[in-house]
């Protein structure tokens, strides 16, 4: 499924209406009806349930009056109370009106004290809120009537159903100004929007459902280049392997990895990229820790590297040998804790697929754009703290425009970025970026970033889309390990779940069951 910004969706919209030939009251009708439809679901039904409808002046709020009549016709005892501005109403909102006053349906505009006052006692007895207050529309700051209905919304403690995507919550970025609507359900019209997985904002959302509200498909594929990482395109991520497979043809790793104090980094790493399906991994790491990992290692192998100081690799004879190593590698992860100048030194001599973590990262923090110089396209996985540093920002700035941000760095310095956050960025060099909402709050443990490295190093030979398929298995790996352990869970129960990833995986494109039918 494609994700859109807010403009890209009036867009949509307006072609719709003007190439298509479909009214704006059309979609006004689809939407509202669809509103209603997913509100009785959630509800178990609207029968005799009072239902508190909030409007802006907006086609936001016109969505929720025609949900208003809806459900108002499937028996639920509906009260609307309007705000915004009376000379802004749109003409499909006002028809909307209209026809509620015709069916004898009261509606508020709170424009005094005692309309205030009315509605408070309204939520109070209410069992469930429309939000359609703003809608995608909104940026910046809420103005002080939105501010307020807002807030008595959230402070009724009633479930809200918000159309489109919470008011208070950018649509592009998820931002988030004094308050939101904290939606427990909400209902996305043609497409989801950014906001609806970047926090702040995502942390708002509740239970997200997407309908194309009768949107020709067509439109909502083509010229939109943001696409949700789920399910539905990762059922091409990994080819099956075939049968006569052998540990060469499945991937030869590389990590070169590993210092005193963390040496787990290094180990989740190599293991992780065992555990995605790579045929041999090599962990190059300090001489002085070497036999370490043979103790702590089984299945990986091990290359000790001269040292210029005690667990810290670096001078010539290091990069001498690593660069052997990677000849004969198909990948090579970079991660904690070399010499900056050793990390420059192969990331801009090996012509092998080059993934950069963490300190390897921090390498070129003061020369971002020589990445767009390497020998093959670098695969970047930052934090959101690494990428800000990269880019010589603030965090703040980076999550304040994520995907543009990630986008325009993936193009500028040709490099895939994987921007790791409570959801997963990643961009591609032609403009293409991918939104991951798999995961979860448990997996904010030290080491996860680690395992997400290691799981794209060891897919590198398998599939192309390794960057993608290493997010969705890391991703999937989390959510399978926080349903047994839940905060509780460590990088190791991520790593350990990878091969439970890939079997649900796999299983996307398997029929549910095999009947005689079948043959």
């Amino acid at each position: 499924m494609k994700v859109a910004l807010a403009k890209q969706m009036r867009e949509i919209d307006d072609t719709v209406i003007k190439d298509f030939g479909l009214p704006e009251l059309s979609l006004m009708e689809s939407a509202g009806h669809r509103v209603a439809e997913f509100t009785k679901e959630f509800l178990n039904g609207v029968n005799e349930k009072s239902i508190c409808i909030l409007t802006g002046s907006g086609n936001n709020g016109g969505d929720a009056l025609t949900a208003a009549r809806y459900l108002s016709n499937d028996g639920a005892r509906v009260k609307i109370f309007l705000s915004g501005n009376k000379d802004s109403r749109t003409e499909s909102f006002s028809v909307q009106m209209k026809v509620l006053r015709a069916m004898g349906i009261e509606l508020q505009q709170l424009d005094s004290d005692r309309a205030w006052d009315r509605l408070q006692v309204t939520l109070r007895f209410s069992d469930a809120i429309i939000d359609g207050i703003l809608g995608t529309g909104f940026s910046g700051e809420l103005r002080p009537n939105a501010l307020r209905l807002i807030r008595l919304a959230n402070s009724a403690k009633k479930p809200v159903i918000a159309i489109d995507i919470p008011s208070g919550v950018e649509a592009d970025t998820g931002k988030v100004g004094e308050s939101a609507i904290n939606a427990a359900l909400t209902v996305a019209l043609g497409l989801p929007k950014p906001g609806h997985f970047i926090c702040p904002g995502a942390s708002y959302v509740g239970k997200l459902v997407t309908d194309d509200i009768g949107i020709p498909e067509k439109l909502l594929n083509e010229n939109i280049h943001q696409t949700l990482l789920d399910d539905e395109p990762a059922k091409n991520f990994l080819p099956e392997r075939p049968r006569d497979a052998y540990k060469g043809s499945c991937g030869k790793i590389l990590v070169v990895a590993g210092s005193r104090g963390m040496t787990g980094a290094a180990c989740l790493a190599s293991m992780s990229a065992l555990k995605a399906g790579a045929g041999l991994v090599t962990l190059a790491v300090p001489e002085s820790l070497n036999e370490i990992y043979e103790m702590k290692l089984t299945e990986v192998m091990t290359a000790p590297l001269y040292e210029v100081k005690t667990g810290i690799i670096g001078g010539d004879r290091a990069t001498k040998t690593i660069l052997d190593l990677a000849e004969n590698a198909d990948a090579v992860l970079l991660g904690p804790k070399e010499t900056l100048t050793l990390v420059r030194k192969i990331s801009e001599t090996v012509d092998r697929p080059l993934i950069l973590d963490a300190d390897a990262i921090f390498a070129y923090n003061d020369s971002a754009n020589d990445l767009k110089d390497f020998r093959q396209i670098p695969i970047l996985t930052p934090h959101l703290g690494e990428l800000a540093a990269l880019l010589k920002i603030s965090v703040k700035e980076l999550r304040d425009s994520l995907v543009e941000t990630v986008r325009k760095t993936s193009k500028d310095l040709r490099a895939i970025i994987v921007a790791k956050s409570e959801c997963t960025v990643i961009g591609y060099p032609n403009g293409e970026i991918f939104i991951s909402p798999l995961g979860n709050s448990a997996m904010a443990t030290a080491g996860s970033g680690d395992v997400l490295a290691g799981t794209i190093a060891g897919l590198i030979k398998q599939t192309p889309f390794a960057p993608l398929a290493g997010v969705y298995l890391h991703g999937t790996a989390g959510d399978i390990a926080a349903e047994k352990k839940a905060e509780g869970l460590t990088a190791s129960d991520i790593m350990e779940n990878l091969p439970g990833a890939i079997k649900k995986l796999r299983g996307l494109n398997l029929p549910e069951k095999i009947t005689g039918e079948d043959f």
